[in-house]
Protein backbone atom coordinates (compact mmCIF):
# COMPACT_ATOMS: atom_id res chain seq x y z
CA UNK A 1 0.00 0.00 0.00
CA UNK A 2 1.33 3.41 -1.00
CA UNK A 3 1.73 6.38 1.39
CA UNK A 4 -1.46 7.86 -0.60
CA UNK A 5 -3.58 4.67 0.01
CA UNK A 6 -2.44 4.50 3.69
CA UNK A 7 -4.00 8.11 4.40
CA UNK A 8 -6.85 7.50 2.60
CA UNK A 9 -7.70 4.00 4.40
CA UNK A 10 -10.20 3.67 7.06
CA UNK A 11 -8.68 3.39 10.43
CA UNK A 12 -8.68 -0.21 11.35
CA UNK A 13 -10.47 -1.83 13.92
CA UNK A 14 -7.03 -1.83 16.35
CA UNK A 15 -6.93 1.51 16.42
CA UNK A 16 -10.61 2.25 16.95
CA UNK A 17 -10.22 0.09 19.61
CA UNK A 18 -7.11 2.06 20.85
CA UNK A 19 -8.92 5.51 20.47
CA UNK A 20 -12.16 4.38 23.00
CA UNK A 21 -9.61 2.66 25.14
CA UNK A 22 -7.60 5.93 25.58
CA UNK A 23 -10.68 7.89 26.38
CA UNK A 24 -12.41 5.22 28.93
CA UNK A 25 -8.69 5.46 30.48
CA UNK A 26 -8.31 9.33 30.71
CA UNK A 27 -12.05 8.92 31.93
CA UNK A 28 -11.70 6.91 34.37
CA UNK A 29 -8.63 9.09 35.43
CA UNK A 30 -10.59 11.76 35.95
CA UNK A 31 -13.41 10.20 38.15
CA UNK A 32 -10.30 8.78 40.49
CA UNK A 33 -9.26 12.26 40.46
CA UNK A 34 -5.70 10.42 39.70
CA UNK A 35 -3.50 13.66 38.53
CA UNK A 36 -0.21 11.41 37.89
CA UNK A 37 -2.51 9.24 35.92
CA UNK A 38 -3.70 12.12 33.72
CA UNK A 39 -0.40 13.06 33.27
CA UNK A 40 1.06 10.05 32.10
CA UNK A 41 -1.90 9.19 29.50
CA UNK A 42 -1.96 12.85 28.12
CA UNK A 43 1.63 14.14 28.32
CA UNK A 44 3.34 11.68 25.49
CA UNK A 45 0.69 13.16 23.38
CA UNK A 46 0.28 15.92 20.50
CA UNK A 47 -0.83 18.78 21.91
CA UNK A 48 -4.17 18.27 19.14
CA UNK A 49 -4.36 14.76 20.51
CA UNK A 50 -4.64 15.46 23.90
CA UNK A 51 -6.90 18.39 23.03
CA UNK A 52 -9.48 15.83 21.55
CA UNK A 53 -9.37 13.96 24.84
CA UNK A 54 -9.92 17.18 26.88
CA UNK A 55 -13.27 18.42 24.87
CA UNK A 56 -14.56 14.65 24.83
CA UNK A 57 -15.18 14.82 28.45
CA UNK A 58 -18.28 16.38 29.70
CA UNK A 59 -18.01 19.90 30.76
CA UNK A 60 -17.30 19.05 34.60
CA UNK A 61 -15.07 16.28 33.71
CA UNK A 62 -13.17 18.72 31.82
CA UNK A 63 -12.71 21.37 34.78
CA UNK A 64 -11.66 18.17 36.96
CA UNK A 65 -8.57 17.44 34.11
CA UNK A 66 -7.57 20.95 34.02
CA UNK A 67 -7.18 21.23 37.46
CA UNK A 68 -5.50 17.77 38.31
CA UNK A 69 -2.80 18.12 35.35
CA UNK A 70 0.30 20.27 35.78
CA UNK A 71 -0.62 24.02 34.99
CA UNK A 72 2.19 23.76 32.05
CA UNK A 73 0.24 21.16 30.58
CA UNK A 74 -3.56 22.83 31.28
CA UNK A 75 -1.98 25.89 29.69
CA UNK A 76 -0.75 24.44 26.44
CA UNK A 77 -4.49 22.62 25.82
CA UNK A 78 -5.99 26.10 26.21
CA UNK A 79 -3.75 27.71 23.55
CA UNK A 80 -4.39 25.04 21.32
CA UNK A 81 -8.19 24.88 21.71
CA UNK A 82 -10.36 27.33 19.53
CA UNK A 83 -10.70 30.54 21.11
CA UNK A 84 -14.83 29.73 21.91
CA UNK A 85 -13.48 26.43 23.21
CA UNK A 86 -10.37 27.82 25.22
CA UNK A 87 -12.56 31.24 26.55
CA UNK A 88 -15.33 28.84 28.12
CA UNK A 89 -11.98 26.46 29.64
CA UNK A 90 -11.01 29.70 31.38
CA UNK A 91 -14.62 31.02 32.71
CA UNK A 92 -15.46 27.42 34.23
CA UNK A 93 -12.33 27.62 36.39
CA UNK A 94 -11.37 28.58 39.70
CA UNK A 95 -10.20 32.42 39.50
CA UNK A 96 -6.81 30.95 41.34
CA UNK A 97 -6.34 27.88 39.22
CA UNK A 98 -7.42 30.45 36.14
CA UNK A 99 -4.43 32.85 37.04
CA UNK A 100 -2.03 29.87 37.09
CA UNK A 101 -2.75 28.72 33.84
CA UNK A 102 -2.70 31.99 32.41
CA UNK A 103 0.61 33.24 33.84
CA UNK A 104 1.93 30.44 31.36
CA UNK A 105 0.61 32.29 28.02
CA UNK A 106 1.82 35.27 26.52
CA UNK A 107 0.72 38.99 27.80
CA UNK A 108 -1.72 39.25 24.08
CA UNK A 109 -3.33 35.72 24.75
CA UNK A 110 -4.28 36.23 28.21
CA UNK A 111 -6.03 39.54 26.92
CA UNK A 112 -7.92 38.04 24.09
CA UNK A 113 -9.31 35.43 26.73
CA UNK A 114 -9.97 37.68 29.15
CA UNK A 115 -11.70 40.03 26.66
CA UNK A 116 -14.36 37.80 25.89
CA UNK A 117 -15.08 36.72 29.17
CA UNK A 118 -17.82 37.94 31.00
CA UNK A 119 -16.65 41.20 33.20
CA UNK A 120 -18.05 39.33 36.43
CA UNK A 121 -15.78 36.34 35.61
CA UNK A 122 -12.83 38.82 33.92
CA UNK A 123 -12.78 41.52 37.10
CA UNK A 124 -12.56 38.01 39.29
CA UNK A 125 -9.49 36.77 37.89
CA UNK A 126 -7.80 40.10 37.27
CA UNK A 127 -8.34 40.79 41.32
CA UNK A 128 -5.90 37.55 41.73
CA UNK A 129 -3.26 38.48 39.55
CA UNK A 130 -0.27 40.60 39.80
CA UNK A 131 -1.03 44.11 39.84
CA UNK A 132 1.72 44.54 37.05
CA UNK A 133 0.37 41.95 35.17
CA UNK A 134 -2.97 42.99 35.88
CA UNK A 135 -2.71 46.26 34.44
CA UNK A 136 -0.70 44.87 31.28
CA UNK A 137 -3.76 42.89 30.42
CA UNK A 138 -6.39 45.44 31.10
CA UNK A 139 -4.33 47.63 28.79
CA UNK A 140 -4.22 45.24 25.96
CA UNK A 141 -7.70 44.20 26.57
CA UNK A 142 -8.82 48.23 25.00
CA UNK A 143 -7.04 47.82 21.82
CA UNK A 144 -9.54 46.30 18.92
CA UNK A 145 -8.32 42.84 17.99
CA UNK A 146 -7.41 43.18 14.42
CA UNK A 147 -4.66 46.42 15.52
CA UNK A 148 -1.17 46.29 16.45
CA UNK A 149 -2.40 46.50 19.95
CA UNK A 150 -4.79 43.81 20.39
CA UNK A 151 -2.48 41.68 18.44
CA UNK A 152 0.99 43.04 20.33
CA UNK A 153 2.83 40.80 23.33
CA UNK A 154 3.54 43.50 25.98
CA UNK A 155 6.69 41.66 26.67
CA UNK A 156 9.72 43.43 25.41
CA UNK A 157 13.46 42.88 25.36
CA UNK A 158 14.33 46.08 26.17
CA UNK A 159 17.58 48.49 27.57
CA UNK A 160 18.82 51.44 28.52
CA UNK A 161 21.10 53.67 26.24
CA UNK A 162 23.67 52.79 28.63
CA UNK A 163 23.61 49.18 28.63
CA UNK A 164 26.47 47.27 27.14
CA UNK A 165 26.79 44.71 24.72
CA UNK A 166 28.09 42.53 27.60
CA UNK A 167 25.04 43.23 29.91
CA UNK A 168 23.17 41.88 26.49
CA UNK A 169 25.00 38.73 26.47
CA UNK A 170 24.85 37.40 29.76
CA UNK A 171 21.08 38.07 29.93
CA UNK A 172 21.00 35.83 26.71
CA UNK A 173 23.35 32.87 28.35
CA UNK A 174 21.29 32.79 31.65
CA UNK A 175 18.89 30.32 33.01
CA UNK A 176 16.27 33.17 33.23
CA UNK A 177 12.76 31.72 31.93
CA UNK A 178 11.22 35.22 31.19
CA UNK A 179 13.54 35.70 28.51
CA UNK A 180 11.54 32.59 26.52
CA UNK A 181 8.56 35.19 26.25
CA UNK A 182 10.65 37.02 23.67
CA UNK A 183 10.11 34.67 21.35
CA UNK A 184 13.88 35.67 19.78
CA UNK A 185 13.19 39.04 19.52
CA UNK A 186 15.59 41.92 18.72
CA UNK A 187 16.74 44.10 21.84
CA UNK A 188 15.06 47.45 21.57
CA UNK A 189 17.27 50.74 23.25
CA UNK A 190 14.78 53.17 25.23
CA UNK A 191 15.74 56.73 26.23
CA UNK A 192 14.37 57.76 29.88
CA UNK A 193 10.82 58.25 28.79
CA UNK A 194 10.25 54.95 27.45
CA UNK A 195 10.80 55.68 23.68
CA UNK A 196 12.28 53.64 21.47
CA UNK A 197 15.63 55.09 19.87
CA UNK A 198 17.73 52.10 18.19
CA UNK A 199 17.13 48.46 17.69
CA UNK A 200 20.41 46.16 18.15
CA UNK A 201 20.37 42.94 15.00
CA UNK A 202 22.35 39.08 16.74
CA UNK A 203 24.58 40.03 14.53
CA UNK A 204 25.75 43.60 15.77
CA UNK A 205 26.25 42.45 19.43
CA UNK A 206 28.11 39.25 18.24
CA UNK A 207 30.42 40.94 16.16
CA UNK A 208 31.08 44.34 18.56
CA UNK A 209 33.14 44.53 22.12
CA UNK A 210 31.70 43.47 24.90
CA UNK A 211 32.20 46.71 26.75
CA UNK A 212 31.12 49.04 24.07
CA UNK A 213 27.45 50.50 24.32
CA UNK A 214 24.58 49.30 22.71
CA UNK A 215 23.87 53.31 21.61
CA UNK A 216 27.76 52.72 18.86
CA UNK A 217 25.75 49.69 17.44
CA UNK A 218 21.80 50.36 16.94
CA UNK A 219 20.06 51.09 14.36
CA UNK A 220 16.93 53.65 13.80
CA UNK A 221 13.77 51.61 14.24
CA UNK A 222 11.10 51.44 12.36
CA UNK A 223 7.94 51.64 14.50
CA UNK A 224 4.02 50.79 14.57
CA UNK A 225 1.37 52.78 16.11
CA UNK A 226 -1.17 50.60 18.67
CA UNK A 227 -4.10 51.73 16.25
CA UNK A 228 -2.25 50.26 12.97
CA UNK A 229 -5.39 48.11 11.29
CA UNK A 230 -4.02 44.28 10.21
CA UNK A 231 -4.32 45.06 6.37
CA UNK A 232 -1.69 47.69 7.40
CA UNK A 233 0.69 45.43 8.89
CA UNK A 234 0.50 42.46 6.47
CA UNK A 235 1.45 45.42 3.95
CA UNK A 236 4.88 46.13 6.17
CA UNK A 237 5.77 42.32 6.90
CA UNK A 238 5.45 41.33 3.13
CA UNK A 239 7.72 44.91 2.57
CA UNK A 240 10.17 44.48 5.72
CA UNK A 241 11.63 40.87 6.04
CA UNK A 242 10.94 41.49 10.20
CA UNK A 243 10.30 39.05 12.51
CA UNK A 244 8.36 42.13 14.16
CA UNK A 245 8.00 45.45 14.98
CA UNK A 246 7.94 47.83 17.66
CA UNK A 247 4.50 48.90 18.58
CA UNK A 248 4.39 52.37 20.28
CA UNK A 249 1.48 54.66 22.27
CA UNK A 250 0.44 58.14 20.71
CA UNK A 251 3.54 59.54 23.02
CA UNK A 252 5.67 57.66 21.56
CA UNK A 253 6.35 55.15 24.55
CA UNK A 254 7.42 51.53 23.94
CA UNK A 255 4.01 49.16 24.78
CA UNK A 256 4.87 46.04 22.97
CA UNK A 257 5.70 43.93 19.88
CA UNK A 258 3.91 42.45 17.41
CA UNK A 259 5.07 39.42 15.84
CA UNK A 260 4.71 38.23 12.04
CA UNK A 261 3.28 34.78 13.23
CA UNK A 262 0.74 36.90 15.20
CA UNK A 263 -0.36 39.05 11.63
CA UNK A 264 -0.11 35.56 9.73
CA UNK A 265 -2.11 33.79 12.75
CA UNK A 266 -4.67 36.99 12.98
CA UNK A 267 -5.03 37.18 8.88
CA UNK A 268 -5.72 33.14 8.80
CA UNK A 269 -8.71 33.30 11.76
CA UNK A 270 -10.14 36.52 10.32
CA UNK A 271 -10.72 34.51 7.12
CA UNK A 272 -12.06 31.68 8.44
CA UNK A 273 -14.29 33.27 10.61
CA UNK A 274 -15.96 35.31 7.52
CA UNK A 275 -15.92 31.84 5.64
CA UNK A 276 -17.89 30.08 8.47
CA UNK A 277 -20.19 33.09 9.00
CA UNK A 278 -20.93 33.00 5.56
CA UNK A 279 -22.46 29.48 6.06
CA UNK A 280 -24.18 30.80 9.45
CA UNK A 281 -22.16 28.34 11.73
CA UNK A 282 -20.15 31.34 13.29
CA UNK A 283 -17.57 29.81 15.98
CA UNK A 284 -19.57 26.75 16.72
CA UNK A 285 -17.59 23.96 18.17
CA UNK A 286 -19.68 20.15 18.75
CA UNK A 287 -18.01 20.73 22.01
CA UNK A 288 -20.23 23.71 23.28
CA UNK A 289 -23.66 23.29 25.26
CA UNK A 290 -26.48 21.28 22.43
CA UNK A 291 -28.96 24.01 23.36
CA UNK A 292 -26.64 26.76 22.52
CA UNK A 293 -25.85 25.05 18.97
CA UNK A 294 -29.13 24.52 18.68
CA UNK A 295 -30.85 28.36 19.47
CA UNK A 296 -27.45 29.22 16.75
CA UNK A 297 -28.38 27.20 13.78
CA UNK A 298 -32.37 27.73 14.28
CA UNK A 299 -31.87 31.35 13.96
CA UNK A 300 -30.66 31.49 10.46
CA UNK A 301 -32.47 27.88 9.36
CA UNK A 302 -36.03 29.84 10.27
CA UNK A 303 -35.04 32.96 8.53
CA UNK A 304 -34.72 31.05 5.24
CA UNK A 305 -37.83 29.56 5.44
CA UNK A 306 -39.63 33.05 4.97
CA UNK A 307 -37.07 33.53 2.32
CA UNK A 308 -37.61 30.83 0.73
CA UNK A 309 -41.40 31.19 0.61
CA UNK A 310 -40.67 34.29 -0.44
CA UNK A 311 -38.94 32.91 -3.69
CA UNK A 312 -41.41 29.75 -4.21
CA UNK A 313 -44.52 32.69 -4.71
CA UNK A 314 -43.02 33.71 -7.65
CA UNK A 315 -43.36 30.48 -9.18
CA UNK A 316 -46.62 29.85 -7.37
CA UNK A 317 -48.06 32.85 -10.18
CA UNK A 318 -47.09 31.72 -12.91
CA UNK A 319 -48.04 27.72 -12.15
CA UNK A 320 -49.95 27.89 -16.02
CA UNK A 321 -46.72 28.75 -17.72
CA UNK A 322 -45.54 25.88 -15.90
CA UNK A 323 -48.11 23.81 -16.95
CA UNK A 324 -48.01 24.49 -20.56
CA UNK A 325 -44.16 24.07 -20.81
CA UNK A 326 -43.19 21.39 -18.44
CA UNK A 327 -39.34 21.23 -19.42
CA UNK A 328 -39.20 25.17 -18.04
CA UNK A 329 -39.26 23.30 -14.89
CA UNK A 330 -35.70 21.22 -15.56
CA UNK A 331 -33.65 25.26 -16.01
CA UNK A 332 -35.23 26.90 -13.37
CA UNK A 333 -32.68 25.57 -10.61
CA UNK A 334 -30.05 25.84 -13.51
CA UNK A 335 -30.86 29.28 -13.54
CA UNK A 336 -30.61 30.28 -9.89
CA UNK A 337 -27.89 28.18 -8.88
CA UNK A 338 -25.46 29.44 -11.60
CA UNK A 339 -26.26 33.05 -10.71
CA UNK A 340 -25.95 31.93 -7.28
CA UNK A 341 -22.33 31.11 -7.88
CA UNK A 342 -21.34 34.14 -10.31
CA UNK A 343 -23.10 36.50 -7.25
CA UNK A 344 -20.76 34.28 -4.59
CA UNK A 345 -17.70 34.95 -6.61
CA UNK A 346 -18.67 38.94 -6.19
CA UNK A 347 -19.18 38.41 -2.12
CA UNK A 348 -15.92 37.17 -1.90
CA UNK A 349 -13.47 40.04 -3.93
CA UNK A 350 -16.16 42.34 -1.96
CA UNK A 351 -15.02 40.87 1.66
CA UNK A 352 -11.48 40.30 0.95
CA UNK A 353 -11.45 43.96 -0.33
CA UNK A 354 -12.93 45.37 2.42
CA UNK A 355 -10.79 43.17 4.96
CA UNK A 356 -7.70 44.86 2.94
CA UNK A 357 -9.56 48.30 3.51
CA UNK A 358 -9.25 48.78 -0.25
CA UNK A 359 -12.53 49.71 -0.74
CA UNK A 360 -15.11 51.03 1.69
CA UNK A 361 -19.36 51.61 1.79
CA UNK A 362 -18.92 54.67 -0.09
CA UNK A 363 -17.55 52.89 -3.09
CA UNK A 364 -20.73 51.31 -3.86
CA UNK A 365 -21.24 52.42 -7.05
CA UNK A 366 -17.94 52.33 -8.29
CA UNK A 367 -18.03 48.62 -7.35
CA UNK A 368 -21.37 47.99 -9.34
CA UNK A 369 -20.09 49.50 -12.38
CA UNK A 370 -16.55 47.24 -12.15
CA UNK A 371 -19.30 44.04 -11.23
CA UNK A 372 -21.63 44.85 -13.82
CA UNK A 373 -19.28 44.86 -16.59
CA UNK A 374 -17.90 41.76 -15.23
CA UNK A 375 -21.75 40.68 -15.29
CA UNK A 376 -22.55 41.50 -19.01
CA UNK A 377 -19.64 39.40 -20.24
CA UNK A 378 -19.87 36.11 -18.28
CA UNK A 379 -23.27 35.77 -18.55
CA UNK A 380 -23.82 36.41 -22.16
CA UNK A 381 -21.43 33.68 -22.39
CA UNK A 382 -23.27 31.50 -19.90
CA UNK A 383 -26.26 32.73 -21.69
CA UNK A 384 -24.82 31.44 -24.90
CA UNK A 385 -23.74 27.83 -23.36
CA UNK A 386 -27.17 26.85 -22.11
CA UNK A 387 -28.89 28.45 -24.83
CA UNK A 388 -27.50 25.38 -26.91
CA UNK A 389 -27.77 22.95 -24.20
CA UNK A 390 -31.24 23.80 -24.16
CA UNK A 391 -31.71 24.25 -27.79
CA UNK A 392 -30.12 20.87 -28.43
CA UNK A 393 -31.39 18.86 -25.18
CA UNK A 394 -35.43 20.36 -25.87
CA UNK A 395 -34.93 20.44 -29.59
CA UNK A 396 -36.51 24.30 -29.64
CA UNK A 397 -34.43 27.18 -30.25
CA UNK A 398 -37.12 29.41 -28.43
CA UNK A 399 -37.20 27.55 -25.20
CA UNK A 400 -33.13 28.05 -25.71
CA UNK A 401 -33.50 31.69 -26.37
CA UNK A 402 -35.59 31.78 -23.39
CA UNK A 403 -33.56 30.07 -20.79
CA UNK A 404 -30.31 32.01 -21.98
CA UNK A 405 -31.32 35.03 -22.11
CA UNK A 406 -32.46 34.48 -18.34
CA UNK A 407 -29.31 33.38 -16.95
CA UNK A 408 -27.73 36.61 -18.67
CA UNK A 409 -29.95 38.57 -17.06
CA UNK A 410 -29.94 37.29 -13.82
CA UNK A 411 -25.97 36.98 -13.63
CA UNK A 412 -26.16 40.73 -14.23
CA UNK A 413 -28.20 41.03 -10.97
CA UNK A 414 -26.58 38.18 -9.18
CA UNK A 415 -22.88 39.96 -9.30
CA UNK A 416 -24.18 43.44 -8.86
CA UNK A 417 -25.96 42.50 -5.48
CA UNK A 418 -22.83 40.53 -4.55
CA UNK A 419 -20.36 43.15 -5.48
CA UNK A 420 -22.41 45.92 -3.47
CA UNK A 421 -24.84 44.37 -0.38
CA UNK A 422 -21.70 43.29 1.46
CA UNK A 423 -20.97 47.46 1.43
CA UNK A 424 -24.57 48.60 1.98
CA UNK A 425 -24.63 46.17 5.13
CA UNK A 426 -21.27 47.47 6.68
CA UNK A 427 -23.06 51.20 6.24
CA UNK A 428 -25.68 50.04 8.04
CA UNK A 429 -23.57 48.37 11.04
CA UNK A 430 -24.99 44.41 9.92
CA UNK A 431 -22.20 41.81 9.38
CA UNK A 432 -21.94 41.47 5.58
CA UNK A 433 -20.09 38.36 5.99
CA UNK A 434 -23.27 36.42 8.07
CA UNK A 435 -25.81 38.58 6.36
CA UNK A 436 -24.97 38.63 2.36
CA UNK A 437 -25.45 35.16 1.78
CA UNK A 438 -28.98 35.01 2.30
CA UNK A 439 -29.89 37.61 0.42
CA UNK A 440 -27.94 37.15 -2.38
CA UNK A 441 -29.41 33.51 -2.57
CA UNK A 442 -32.90 34.51 -2.23
CA UNK A 443 -32.94 37.54 -4.51
CA UNK A 444 -30.97 35.25 -7.44
CA UNK A 445 -33.73 33.00 -6.96
CA UNK A 446 -36.59 34.88 -7.02
CA UNK A 447 -35.08 37.02 -10.10
CA UNK A 448 -33.96 33.77 -12.06
CA UNK A 449 -37.71 32.17 -11.48
CA UNK A 450 -39.15 35.34 -12.36
CA UNK A 451 -37.18 36.18 -15.34
CA UNK A 452 -37.26 32.66 -17.20
CA UNK A 453 -41.11 32.40 -16.60
CA UNK A 454 -42.36 35.70 -17.45
CA UNK A 455 -39.91 35.52 -20.91
CA UNK A 456 -41.32 31.89 -21.05
CA UNK A 457 -44.75 33.52 -20.68
CA UNK A 458 -44.29 35.96 -23.38
CA UNK A 459 -42.69 33.85 -26.15
CA UNK A 460 -45.55 30.93 -24.99
CA UNK A 461 -46.31 30.92 -28.69
CA UNK A 462 -43.06 29.40 -29.65
CA UNK A 463 -42.41 27.34 -27.18
CA UNK A 464 -45.68 25.29 -27.14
Amino acid sequence: MTDDQTLLAPPSPDDEDETRSMRERVKEAVDARDAARLTDLLDPLPLSAALRQLLALSPDDRDTLLELVPTELAAALIEEAPHAAATELVERMDPERAVEVLEELDSDLQADLIGDLDEEDAEAILNEMEPEDAADVRRLAEYDDDTAGGLMQAEVLKYPLTATVGAVLRDFVSDDEDLERYRGGHPYVVDEDERPVGVVSLRGLLMAKRSEKLSAIMTTPLTVSVNDRLEHLEDLFDEYDFAGFPVVEADGRLVGVVSRDAVRDAALERAETESLKRQQIGDELRSMPLWLRSRRRLAWLSANIVLNVIAASVISAYEETLSAVIAIAVFLPMVSDMSGCSGNQAVGVSMREMSLGIIQPKDAFRVWLKEVSVGAINGLALGVLIMLVAWVWKGNPWLGLVIGAALALNTVIAVSIGGVVPLVLKRLGQDPAAASGPLLTTITDMAGFFLVLSLASMAMPLLL
